[in-house]
Order: structure tokens, then sequence, then C-alpha cells
């Protein structure tokens, strides 16, 4: 019996929302392992739509308490091909540049994401959005309503700039 197949399986379906792109916005995650099903969502006062798209993901991988077999089901093709592609092992490979004078965007969140990747065996899959799928469309409507919430916190990731390479005081 190989390892993977001893793994708990999970099904796990992802979507993220923002108002404005940057605006308020949401991720959400449904979970299914057998006849258990579990529902995730969080929001944001300021963010991206990528980036409540690949939080989703995070947050459902993080939510796991043990290295599980997952298909990740998500309609954000930035994040699928991301990830099925090899693109973010490649960003990360190359200090996070797309080329030598393109950053890439969100590294904060692929390095979490291809992380948790090392933990569990996870399949990425993508589906077309709002073209009734039920889970999809439960995820969409958790992220909307997430990024609805009163006094949301701030993505710190996207809200904070960077330090410029080599600034390590602040004046």
């Amino acid at each position: 019996m190989s390892a993977e197949s001893m793994m708990d399986r999970i099904q796990m379906y992802t979507d993220g929302a923002c108002k404005g792109n940057p605006g308020p916005g949401g991720y959400g995650v449904v979970l299914i392992s057998g006849d258990r099903m579990r529902e995730l969502s969080g929001g944001f006062r300021k963010t991206t739509n990528n980036r409540m798209e690949l939080l989703a993901c995070i947050e459902g991988l993080r939510s796991l308490k043990r290295p599980c077999s997952v298909v990740l089901t998500s309609d954000s093709k930035y994040v699928v091909n991301g990830m099925a592609k090899g693109w973010a092992k490649r960003w990360r490979a190359n200090g996070w540049k797309l080329s030598p004078s393109k950053p890439a965007k969100n590294p904060d969140l692929w390095s979490d994401l291809l992380d948790l990747c090392e933990t569990h065996e996870v399949h990425f899959k993508w589906v077309k959005g709002h073209n009734e799928h039920p889970e999809n469309e439960r995820c969409d409507a958790l992220a909307v309503a997430a990024s609805s919430g009163k006094e949301l916190p701030a993505d710190l990731g996207f809200e904070t700039p960077a330090l410029p390479a080599g600034d390590l005081f602040s004046v």
C-alpha cells in the first residue's frame, strides 16, 4: 500500500472575491472528507482578488491537522496554473522574479502555498467560475460575504510596502 493511499482524502474548493481591485476582499473554502464538510472564510479591508484566491488555498490547507491527499478545485487560473505548471516554483527559484527586471506578485502567499504543498499531496484542478458548480458557488458566496464584513483587518502583505533592498533601518 502506498503512503498516498493511506492519507486522508480531501476535496477542497476555494474562491476569492474583491470589491474593486484593490478593495475590500474575502476568501471562501469548502472542505469535504467522506460525509463531513467544513466551511472557512475571512475578509480584509484592502487587498486584491488574486491574493484572496491564494489565501483561500492557504487557509484551507492550514486547517488540515495532518498530511492529506487533496484535490483542490479553484476557478483561478492564476492559482491553478501557478502551481500545476510549476510557475510558482520557478519564481521562487529565481528570487521571486518573473524576469530579471520584473518581480513576481504576492511572493509571501506563493511561498506559504508552496510550503504547504510540501506537507500535503495536492492536485490542482480548474473549474469555470460562476457556472453553477455547487461548491464553487458556495465558496463565492462565503468570499463575498466575508468581504462585506465590518471592521475588516488589514492584509499586511498588501498594505505594508516592502523595504527597498538593502534598507534595514527606518528613518
